[in-house]
């Protein structure tokens, strides 16, 4: 099973700078089970716009291939850094 991280409110842009710096994919998952490649630069943009709520992402989850760019994103998520 691949690591998730529970999203809320997290500042978009922000996230994008945090996934462009990840090795491996790493994978958006909407409560509707559309799973988008955050790689792609066409998949953020496709993803972020349809979750954005006033500049936020309002509830999804991101799914890491590689257990560092977890470590990363999970202390972005929880410290707003990495």
């Amino acid at each position: 099973m691949k690591p998730v991280i529970e999203l809320y409110n997290v500042n978009a842009v922000n996230l994008m700078e945090m996934v462009d710096r990840c090795k491996h994919d790493v994978y958006l998952v909407t409560d509707e089970g559309d799973r988008l490649n955050l790689k792609s630069k066409l998949c953020q943009f496709m993803g972020i716009a349809r979750l954005i709520e006033g500049g936020k992402i309002a509830k999804a989850s991101i799914e890491c291939e590689d257990i560092d760019d977890y470590s990363m994103l999970i202390r972005f998520c929880i410290f707003g850094a990495a």
